[in-house]
């Protein structure tokens, strides 16, 4: 998805913000776990 793309999504779709993801190498997070965040972004 380009920076573009990301960007149309954000403006078009307000739950992204309250639904946060995060995509890694070996990991996918979705929603905000303070705790899991912190573990897999060391």
């Amino acid at each position: 998805m380009s920076e573009d793309e990301q960007f149309e999504l954000l403006a078009s779709n307000g739950m992204v913000l309250k639904r946060p993801l995060l995509v890694g190498k070996d990991f996918v997070l979705v929603g905000f776990k303070e705790a899991e965040w912190v573990e897999k972004l060391k």
